[in-house]
């Protein structure tokens, strides 16, 4: 067996340059990686990424950007994983959790805590969807529109709102979603005003994710965020680009949803939440 050696950068275009090949292979599963390093390269902000090879060859890949989020990390053999975990650990970077696949994420965890001491716990289960033909969704009513700058303030709330429910505080988001809605990402369901909305990436390796997707809850239960997401995936598929989303697996209706939009189960991922040192 090759050695397996992991390589540190602070440069999302390095290690793109690095490990873009690889994670080329699975676009689907290494989506929200390269989804990641391609933002990072195109708007700076600080980050750690550590490409891990057996040999010459690049085998998975982990990043943390901003510097105090949880680390995401490619489907990795063991291996590679507890290599890149004592890397991680020499350099004195300590980590508040790590998003993954599901067994690459488990044994991530469980590497952690036998390197550091400390605890660590799933707080999220996911699971990655993808359609190929889009199953029409009715709705009470309304339409689906591009959202526009003085949509700005309310879709900031709902990427907020949206946070808060599932637990995942970033502070300011509003310069995040005023890059997205610059970009065309945001669409929202209009009926007696805005009533839900869903983002969706640029293409990368001819893969888009939708996603964020948010209904306030005043007005759920009248199909709007479903309709939202069946028309935003039929016009991504129309482009002939391939679609996908993630699930909260603890979120029934949701997953209902989607698979009665025609997605089908790809992968599950984990989320785990690491405690600090005593």
């Amino acid at each position: 067996m090759a050695a397996v050696t992991v390589e540190r950068t602070d440069s999302p275009t390095d290690a793109l340059a690095a490990a873009g090949a690889h994670l080329a292979t699975d676009p689907i599963r290494h989506n929200l990686v390269l989804t990641l390093l391609h933002s990072r390269a195109a708007q700076p902000e600080p980050g750690r990424y550590w490409v891990v090879r057996e040999g010459d060859r690049p085998t998975g890949l982990v990043l943390q950007s901003p510097l105090d989020f949880a680390a995401t990390a490619t489907p990795m053999a063991s291996a590679a994983i507890a290599a890149a975990v004592d890397a991680i650990v020499t350099a004195g970077v300590r980590l508040p959790g790590v998003t993954g696949e599901a067994l690459t994420a488990a044994r991530f965890a469980g590497q952690w805590t036998e390197r550091t001491g400390t605890g660590a716990w799933p707080v999220q289960g996911q699971r990655i969807y993808e359609v190929d033909e889009v199953v029409a969704a009715p709705a009470r009513g309304g339409r689906h529109r591009a959202a526009t700058e003085e949509d700005l303030e309310l879709v900031t709330r709902w990427f907020e709102d949206f946070g808060a429910e599932i637990g995942d505080h970033r502070g300011d988001l509003a310069p995040l979603v005023a890059r997205r809605l610059a970009a065309g990402h945001l669409w929202l369901w209009q009926h007696d005003g805005p009533a839900a909305f869903a983002a969706v990436s640029d293409p990368v390796e001819g893969v888009a994710r939708i996603g964020p997707v948010y209904t306030p809850p005043g007005r759920r239960g009248r199909g709007y965020g479903s309709a939202l997401v069946g028309s935003v995936s039929a016009a991504v598929r129309a482009r002939g680009t391939r679609c996908i989303l993630y699930a909260d697996l603890g979120n029934p209706i949701a997953n209902s949803v989607y698979r009665r939009l025609g997605y089908r189960a790809v992968a599950e991922g984990l989320r785990y939440r690491f405690d600090r040192p005593a």
